[in-house]
């Protein structure tokens, strides 16, 4: 029998033909070695990162480090490296202490004020104080820093310094997402030495923050090199070790190519990266691999309707759709059980999320009604709707829209499909929002946050893009922000997604959507996820360098060094209560601005 090539490729598996360019490589280089050892095999052989240094392969790079410029997953990963944040999230998305050890709220929700732990250092050295929370959060509200989450921080009208570790936030107006905005690595607090030392630089030429890893350097579309911090103390980060991580050097690596990344892997050359969906289950039975998976990324994936003319801009139009669709259907068959359909406008890690009771009001697939509306509407067999369904790329979205697209046939909608990068998505529905004629326009678009307050952005007045708002939701909607009783807060937000979901503003589907899949080499010990969607390398040792030296070992976790950790935690804000809590000595053991791709 003859040997085909093109046979042979036909019966490999996704992941075997990865393997094989990977061992072909190899092959291909020690063949070229012996022709020439000289001057080829140091430039083929794939470089072996040194004891201590994990190396991190990503598809993309960080924008900037600026937490102030940036609302790209990729930047707020590496944010979350360098900076730390006065309140922290733990696994289940509540908020607890951080940076600041105490902190209380007054009776009218207008007044913060935040008491700091001490000794705090910045990787130049320098104290971290009260002065430094001043700073930056004065250079976050101010309008020419053109900060992107600048209405994050709510309606701040003075910081002031009460002395070296106190600081108080005053606001015109109640605004109750704030204390949750402070978990998340967009409010990371900057030392004030950084401007000083890059002055508009920052976050290009350098960073300097109080995280658990320093800027070293950074060539952008390359790799990035970070340091683990020697004088670092964790204070509320969901991990183990309270001091310095155990790991030397963080590297970040850009691969964009997927099959790249996966033969880097595969031969030593990188430690992480996230695996193309479609190969999940094969790292599941590799031995060689550790697949880890995010739960509570606060991501949330919907379809929205563009309704500045026919036929979306009737209810029952938008109605038709979401009786045609049947999210759970297209996920299972799209994603076998990698995601969780949702019947709720927000990812369950925030609260109040309850499927059940988002389940009472929200619309169930039912194509016979979906048909009944289209008639009443005047569509016919002869005479069809036909509409436009555009994503952005990756994260197997194509194949969830080819799905729906099948199912909007079932009862009569042509469909049409496009798919682009999320940028060219963004201004692709801003536009089409401004325009009063045209064909009906639905977009599938994803949301991370880690607080239900995005709903606002999204449909307060004038609306996310110009999409979709009224009168009647953004009164609920700004209930819902200044509300400051907790168990009147979530009958708000309750409201909302009832608005929302009733009216088929938007279409909830299934969360997570993007990038929530690490697969790392069995070396990689202690890698861990917190909620939101963060990598966490506090606590990550490589087996191959534990036993080699104990040098990776963190001082201050050897010496199980004690903090102070604070048991404030997010139920402890009572109505009109402040709240504040009590100083308690204990070893440190403790368990979000619109983002997509």
């Amino acid at each position: 029998m003859m040997f085909s090539l093109d046979n042979f490729f036909k019966k490999l598996t996704h992941q075997k033909i990865w393997r094989f360019i990977a061992v072909a490589s190899i092959i291909a280089t020690l063949a070229i070695a012996c022709n020439n050892t000289q001057t080829t095999r140091n430039s083929e052989t794939p470089t072996i990162p040194e004891p201590g240094t994990l190396v991190w392969g990503r598809y993309s790079d960080s924008d900037t480090l600026d937490p102030h410029k940036s609302t790209s997953p990729l930047s707020r990963e590496i944010i979350d490296q360098i900076y730390d944040t006065l309140l922290a999230f733990d696994h289940q998305g509540k908020i607890q202490a951080n940076l600041a050890k105490e902190w209380s709220v007054s009776n009218n929700g207008q007044e913060y004020t935040f008491k700091l732990n001490e000794n705090i250092k910045c990787h130049d050295g320098t104290t971290f104080g009260a002065k430094a929370v001043k700073f930056t959060i004065d250079r976050a509200i101010d309008p020419e820093t053109e900060n992107y989450t600048k209405e994050s921080w709510g309606p701040i009208e003075t910081v002031e310094v009460v002395d070296d570790l106190t600081v108080t936030v005053k606001m015109s107006e109640a605004f109750s997402p704030f204390l949750r905005f402070l978990a998340d690595p967009y409010s990371s607090m900057i030392c004030p030495s950084a401007i000083q030392t890059y002055n508009n630089k920052f976050g290009i030429e350098g960073a300097i923050g109080t995280g658990p890893f320093k800027f070293t350097e950074w060539t952008q579309g390359e790799q990035l090199v970070l340091e683990a911090n020697p004088d670092y103390k964790n204070y509320g980060r969901p991990v183990e070790n309270s001091g310095t991580p155990y790991i030397k050097k963080l590297i970040i690596k850009t691969m964009p190519e997927r099959e790249a990344s996966l033969a880097a892997l595969e031969s030593g050359e990188i430690h992480l990266t996230e695996p193309p969906l479609e190969e999940i289950s094969a790292f599941e039975e590799d031995s060689k691999f550790k697949l880890h998976t995010a739960e509570n990324t606060g991501q949330i994936v919907f379809l929205e309707f563009v309704t500045s003319r026919p036929p979306f801009d009737d209810e029952k139009a938008r109605q038709a759709v979401t009786y045609a669709i049947d999210p759970e259907k297209a996920t299972e068959e799209v994603f076998a059980g990698l995601v969780k359909p949702s019947e709720c406008a927000i990812a369950d890690v925030m609260f109040p999320s309850d499927e059940k009771l988002c389940s009472e009001f929200s619309i169930k697939p039912d194509p016979e009604e979906a048909k009944t509306l289209l008639e009443e509407l005047g569509y016919s067999e002869d005479q069809p709707l036909e509409i436009t369904l555009l994503t952005w790329k990756g994260g197997n979205r194509q194949k969830v829209i080819e799905n729906f697209q099948t199912q909007l046939e079932e009862v009569g909608i042509k469909t049409k499909l496009e798919t682009m990068d999320i940028g060219t998505l963004n201004a692709r529905i801003q536009q089409e929002n401004s325009q009063t004629e045209g064909d009906g326009v639905i977009d599938m678009m994803g949301w991370s946050w880690y607080d239900p307050d995005f709903l606002y952005t999204l449909w307060h007045s004038p609306g996310w893009m110009g999409g979709y708002h009224s009168d009647e939701l953004d009164t609920l909607l700004t209930e819902m922000r200044t509300t400051n009783k907790l168990e009147e807060r979530e009958e708000k937000v309750i409201e909302v997604q009832k608005y929302l979901l009733e009216n088929a503003v938007m279409m909830p589907l299934y969360s997570p959507g993007w990038m929530w899949s690490y697969v790392s080499s069995s070396e990689v010990e202690g890698f861990k996820i917190g909620a939101f969607n963060r990598p966490l390398f506090n606590d990550v040792k490589l087996s191959n360098t534990i036993e080699e030296k104990e040098a990776v070992e963190s001082p201050a976790s050897s010496e199980k060094e004690e903090v102070e950790q604070p048991v404030t935690t997010e139920e402890g804000q009572q109505d009109g209560e402040s709240i504040s809590s009590p100083k308690n000595e204990q070893e440190v053991e403790v368990s979000p601005s619109p983002e997509n791709e």
